[in-house]
C-alpha cells in the first residue's frame, strides 16, 4: 500500500464545501482502486495459481479497508479543525496497482512454469516406446572371463565415444570366447550402470534369445560404432538414462522380437541403421530379444 501526501493551503471560507470536496475525492479514488483491482483479477486468471489468487484477494481486501480507514480519519480531522487542515487526500491518482500489490506475480510465473514442466514430464512418461532406448552399433574390442563369475564375460566395447565402455554379459554358456573378440553388436546404452559381481556394467549386448539358444544381433554391413539404431514410425530422442523405477525397459522388451526372416523388430518395425540396413540374428527367427 502506498500513500502520497502534500502540504496545501486550504481556504477557511466554506469548511463544509471543502469537506464535501475531500469526500468526493476519496470516493473517486476508491472507484479508481476498484477498477484497478478488477483489472488485476482479470490478469490473475491467466497467471496466478489458486493459492496466489487467494493471496491477492486478501491483499486487495486489506488495501480497501485501509483506504476506508484513511478516508474516515481525514473527515474526522477536518471536522475537528472546523474545516481547516494542512492535509489533502491523495493529491494525485496512483500508478497502476499491478506494480504494488500483485507481489505474487513472480511466484505465480514460477509455479506456472513448474506446472508446465510437470505436465511435460507426465506426457513423456506416458509415451513408452522403443524411441526411448539408446540403441547403438558397437564393436566388442576385447572380452574375457569375469574373475569372480564363471557364467559372465567382461567386454570392452566401442560405442562411438571417447573411451570404450565396460559391459558384463551372461554369454559364456552360449558364445565361445573367441567369437566374442573384435565383433560387431547392438548395444543398449542408456540403462543405469549396474554392478555385476563386483564389475560395473555400462551397457547391454542385445541378443535373440530362447531358453536353449542365444545369438548376438548383427548390425548391417558397413555400420560403424556409435551409429544409432532407429525404428520407422517411432521417432524421438532416447532418454539420457532410463529410470529403473519407471520400468521403461521392462515395458518395451516384450515387443522386441525377430521376425520370420530373423530381422530384429519392435512391433513389426525393424532395427534399422539409416542408409545401411537392418539388424538381424544369424538363425533365430520368431524369437524374443533381450
Amino acid at each position: 500500500m502506498f500513500l502520497a501526501r502534500s502540504l496545501v493551503k486550504m481556504s477557511g471560507h466554506n469548511p463544509l464545501l471543502r469537506l464535501e470536496q475531500r469526500a468526493a475525492e476519496a470516493d473517486q479514488l476508491i472507484e479508481y482502486l476498484k477498477q484497478q483491482v478488477q483489472l488485476l483479477k482479470e490478469k490473475a486468471v491467466g497467471q496466478a495459481s489458486v493459492k496466489e489468487e487467494k493471496k491477492l484477494l486478501v491483499e486487495n481486501a486489506k488495501l480497501k479497508k485501509d483506504i476506508e480507514e484513511l478516508k474516515k480519519q481525514l473527515l474526522e480531522k477536518e471536522k475537528s479543525r472546523g474545516g481547516r487542515s494542512n492535509m489533502s487526500f491523495y493529491s494525485f491518482f496512483p500508478a497502476p496497482l499491478s506494480n504494488v500489490i500483485f507481489s505474487g506475480n513472480g511466484a505465480s510465473n514460477k509455479a506456472e512454469k513448474k506446472q508446465q514442466q510437470q505436465v511435460a514430464v507426465s506426457q513423456e512418461d506416458a509415451k513408452v516406446d522403443v524411441s526411448r532406448l539408446d540403441l547403438r552399433v558397437g564393436r566388442i574390442v576385447s572380452a574375457q572371463k569375469h574373475p569372480d563369475a564363471d557364467s559372465l564375460y567382461v567386454e570392452q566395447v566401442d560405442v562411438g565415444e571417447a573411451a570404450p565402455r565396460t559391459v558384463v554379459s551372461g554369454l559364456v554358456k552360449h558364445i565361445p570366447l573367441d567369437q566374442m573378440q573384435n565383433r560387431m553388436a547392438v548395444l543398449l546404452c542408456n540403462l543405469k550402470p549396474a554392478k555385476m559381481r563386483g564389475v560395473v556394467s555400462q551397457a547391454m549386448v542385445m541378443c535373440a534369445s530362447s531358453p536353449d539358444k542365444v545369438e548376438i544381433l548383427d548390425p548391417p554391413s558397413g555400420a560403424a560404432p556409435g551409429d544409432r539404431v532407429t525404428f520407422q514410425n517411432f521417432p524421438g530422442e532416447p532418454d539420457k538414462e532410463l529410470n529403473p523405477k519407471k520400468k521403461v525397459w521392462e515395458q518395451i522388451q516384450p515387443d522386441l522380437r525377430t521376425d520370420e526372416r530373423c530381422v530384429a523388430t519392435y512391433k513389426g518395425a525393424a532395427f534399422e541403421v539409416a542408409g545401411k540396413g537392418v539388424c538381424k540374428a544369424q538363425t533365430m527367427s520368431n524369437s524374443g530379444i533381450k
